[in-house]
């Protein structure tokens, strides 16, 4: 795929994605606010992009901390450790939560549109609780099962230059990061495929950890 072919699948995903947010919203959804994807270089350059996309998140598929996940009827449900950000007023970090976002790669990796158009595979959320005045410069992220560690991952960019991301891209697309919007900011970790009866426990350092039950 060619930079030229990449970057009109990319506008046309975009607006697709885009029109099904407004569609949710004007449903009675609440927007929540934004996610990043396709954060892994390796798949940008299979797709022929300069750098992550984003995605949006509405309180439709915010899922309480403790509430077992039902994933039975999803192609391919998956696990993302993620961080979340709190945009401030002055579009400044007002907040930093642990999150964990489950997806369904249900989806060919073999063309971006109809990903964005499917809002990147996102199914639902979790967050943590948020700790304001931290500021963070490092992060590690682990998932144990049964105590025992099997992935870990760290943060590759500035909560601050995450913000700035997200603000020129929608800005391009005419769409707009608010204050008060949450980011979750691309997985610390490669996806974990998830099962009916897989427990995890994910700890993000000072951000605390989240408990993640697959009924």
């Amino acid at each position: 795929m060619g930079a030229g072919e990449s970057s009109a699948s990319v506008d046309t995903g975009m607006r697709l994605l885009l029109a099904s947010r407004s569609a949710e919203l004007d449903a009675g959804a609440r927007a929540i606010g934004w996610k990043i994807g396709i954060n892994v270089p390796v798949l940008q350059t299979h797709f022929g992009l300069n750098g992550p996309v984003v995605g949006y998140l509405t309180d439709r598929t915010v899922i309480p901390v403790g509430q077992s996940i039902d994933a039975s009827e999803w192609e391919h449900p998956a696990l993302e450790v993620e961080l979340a950000i709190r945009v401030g007023e002055a579009s400044d970090v007002a907040g930093l939560a642990a999150a964990v976002e489950l997806v369904d790669l249900n989806l060919p990796f073999d063309n971006i549109e109809p990903i964005l158009a499917g809002n990147i595979f996102h199914r639902g959320v979790i967050f943590g609780t948020e700790v304001r005045d931290l500021e963070l410069t490092e992060l590690e992220g682990v998932v144990k099962v049964d105590g025992q560690v099997v992935a870990r991952g760290t943060l590759n960019e500035l909560p601050a230059m995450t913000i700035e991301f997200v603000q020129v891209f929608l800005a391009e697309r005419g769409a707009t990061l608010a204050p008060g919007d949450r980011i979750i900011a691309g997985s610390l970790i490669a996806p974990m495929t998830i099962g009916s009866g897989d427990h995890f426990d994910i700890e993000l350092g000072p951000l605390g950890s989240i408990r993640v039950d697959i009924c």
